[in-house]
């Protein structure tokens, strides 16, 4: 049986599952309020905390979190918990381009369309290419640097008021090379992150086996990104969030939302599968779901699921001290602090189409070559979720211009743990009417 990101993914944690378990979700209840948040994964979580922490819950106001599953257990438990608040360089890149063909003919390569998929692939990934012009980059990584430059104070202030700094580790991330060609091939991305203030240093052979012993001797030059972080248990972070959610006086409902309610030309609620939950405000935080709750409204976002993968170690017998990422095949080895956890691949096949075994195991293979001494033998079922990608790399996030009551926070692809933190400050800040020092405009779903 395989673990999918809508599928109780955090199941392998030993969460408390029965009913009165104290969990949010576990006495719905028919609270309703002012705001209602699409979406329990980290994104929505972080947007409801920080509309209760900068407005809280007053006058008998609500902040209401609508999701069919549990807190945090869909994709938001699966990713590679890296803190990467310099990762401005946009998937679309000139010298990935060059890459992509390559990969896509290659059955094991790190991205993934399976040829019945083609059809429908085809206009986000020529939307993709559109993405990669040097005058397009520039503005993306200039928007993505603004929204992530308080990532990481972010995240430790919501765990330091929740009391769970333990979940975050600063110790940087690493990036390890096979040779000087594959190298080259990222340098773009790597000075222009530098352009936008992230600090990294290259390492020879020895300074990158002295960080990192066990990493393979076919690994010849490291980029070491010091300031970059680590949160050693997604599922435990968002359920820490989610918990905070609930003591701040918000209202978990488990629902599925089928429709934006709008009357008059305003948002007036969210239609779900157990009726109405009226609303003045309403944020579409739903990952890769969210692009069909805005299609009537008249907005059609090229939102697409790019599915990643993870397999979990819990004895494999070296801990690497910081994420350390296999350059030649984009595979993160993470510390947890149930062992190890390597993620990665992009695979296209949308929301329905079945897990491919075949990508865990080609997870595996590359951990064996990244770190040869390190054993292998998955803990469970290996994973799937779905990653809410557009092909511009930058979230559909901010208010929606024709809906007043309507705000979108969605669509961060491989930075929604990074994001999910300054997102939701920005937008509680915006919400509260507190005009934040921050330009919308470039996350808009106009833009599209």
């Amino acid at each position: 049986m395989w673990m999918t990101g809508r599928e109780g993914g955090a199941a392998r944690r030993a969460a408390p599952d029965a009913a009165g378990s104290g969990l949010p979700g576990d006495h719905p209840g028919e609270a309703v309020g002012d705001t209602v948040v699409i979406g329990a994964g980290i994104v929505g979580l972080c947007v409801a905390w920080y509309l209760l922490r900068e407005g809280g819950a007053r006058d008998g106001a609500t902040v209401t979190v609508l999701d069919p599953a549990a807190p945090g257990s869909g994709t938001s438990s699966g990713n590679a918990g890296a803190i990467s608040q310099g990762s401005v360089a946009p998937l679309a890149m000139p010298g990935v381009l060059k890459q992509v063909p390559r990969m896509l003919l290659d059955p094991a390569g790190a991205l993934r369309v399976p040829p019945a998929y083609w059809p429908r692939a085809l206009p986000w990934l020529a939307r993709f290419v559109s993405a990669a012009r040097p005058e397009r980059v520039a503005a993306i990584a200039e928007a993505l640097s603004r929204l992530l430059a308080h990532a990481p104070e972010r995240h430790r202030e919501i765990a330091a008021a929740e009391g769970a700094s333990h979940l975050l580790e600063d110790n940087g991330q690493l990036y390890a090379y096979r040779d000087e060609s594959q190298l080259t091939k990222d340098m773009t991305g790597w000075e222009l992150r530098r352009r936008h203030g992230q600090h990294w240093q290259r390492l020879d052979s020895a300074e990158l086996h002295e960080l990192e012993p066990a990493v393979s001797p076919d690994y010849a030059i490291g980029i070491l990104v010091p300031e970059q972080g680590l949160c050693v248990n997604p599922w435990r972070h968002a359920q820490m969030v989610a918990d905070g959610v609930q003591r701040a006086g918000g209202v978990f409902l488990r629902r599925r939302a089928t429709a934006i309610a709008t009357e008059g030309g305003r948002v007036v609620g969210v239609e779900t599968d157990a009726g109405r939950v009226p609303a003045a405000r309403v944020v579409i935080a739903a990952g890769a779901w969210s692009a069909p709750l805005l299609r009537p409204l008249g907005y059609r976002v090229p939102l697409e699921s790019q599915r990643g993968y993870h397999v979990d170690l819990h004895a494999p017998g070296i801990r690497p001290r910081r994420p350390v990422v296999a350059a030649d095949r984009k595979v993160f080895v993470s510390p947890m602090d149930f062992g190890v956890r390597v993620a990665g691949t992009v695979e296209f096949g949308g929301l329905q189409r079945p897990a491919d075994p075949q990508r865990a195991a080609l997870l595996l293979r590359d951990l064996a070559a990244l770190f040869p001494g390190m054993r292998t033998e998955p803990a469970g079922e290996p994973w799937m979720g779905h990653r809410p990608c557009l092909p511009d790399s930058l979230p559909v996030l901010g208010p929606v211009a024709r809906w007043p009551g309507l705000w979108t926070a969605f669509g961060h692809g491989h930075l929604g743990l990074t994001g999910s933190a300054p997102t939701g400050a920005l937008l509680a800040q915006a919400m509260l009417g507190r005009r934040p020092n921050f330009d919308f405009s470039p996350f808009a779903p106009e833009r599209f």
